[in-house]
């Protein structure tokens, strides 16, 4: 009798511009996909680096090119990185650069979410807590719909003070704000919690709204996990 061939362990460098992004990824791994070998790789200079500068600018680009191709040979040395994860929702342009330039799988942090939420409706929310994400989210939303060519009606929300909340430790006045701005968008078909650190807020949410909500770290695991199973058959 032949044994059966074991699943290769899929390796996965993550990389973060919030250390509070790590934990959710962490989670959302545990539970949707627990084989997986996953590595974190930290720069939490990059957030206050887009925000000064009001934009992502060609020297954040050459950073992310160069946190990516650390991370293909970071991990324990048992294998090559299957695909890079970047968690860091403000940065869309600069992770488009690494993605053109590696053969790799390398996964936007929101994109697993957005392909999810226009299938659920065209109404669709997106509250951020971090203020230089929301124009580059709804922006990478609204061009996905016009792929598709799908009519679609975006409505995004900063959330002020949520991340501070957060950062201080102050983690239940995090969630009960963010509930609590969740709850103003309670008329559309569908809400994206757009940065991975606001994730755990939606168990605070009232059960109906809770059902319409899409986080970004379960939604990029299983996008991944579905992505690298297409790739290696």
């Amino acid at each position: 009798m032949v044994a059966p061939r074991a699943t290769p362990q899929r390796r996965i460098a993550l990389i973060h511009a919030l250390r509070e992004s790590i934990d959710p990824i962490r989670t959302a791994f545990d539970r949707l996909w627990p084989e997986a070998q996953i590595f974190n790789l930290l720069d939490d200079s990059l957030a206050p680096a887009v925000r000064h500068a009001g934009s992502v600018t060609p020297a954040i680009h050459e950073r992310f090119l160069s946190l990516a191709n650390y991370a293909l040979g970071a991990g324990d040395g048992s294998g090559p990185m299957d695909a890079i994860l970047f968690t860091c929702s403000a940065f869309g342009p600069a992770i488009e650069t690494v993605q053109r330039a590696l053969p790799l799988p390398v996964l936007k942090p929101n994109e697993a979410a957005f392909e999810a939420a226009l299938q659920k409706g065209r109404r669709i929310g997106v509250l951020v807590s971090f203020e230089p994400s929301l124009a580059p989210l709804l922006h990478e939303l609204e061009t996905l719909a016009a792929r598709r060519g799908q009519p679609v009606e975006c409505r995004g929300i900063y959330v002020p003070h949520a991340l501070q909340s957060l950062q201080s430790g102050h983690i239940a006045e995090h969630d009960a704000t963010i509930a609590a701005a969740a709850s103003d968008l309670a008329d559309l078909d569908v809400l994206v919690l757009g940065q991975f650190s606001m994730a755990r807020a939606r168990q605070y949410m009232a059960p109906a709204l809770r059902d319409k909500v899409l986080t970004t770290p379960e939604s990029a695991v299983l996008q991944l996990r579905n992505v690298l199973a297409a790739a290696h058959g």
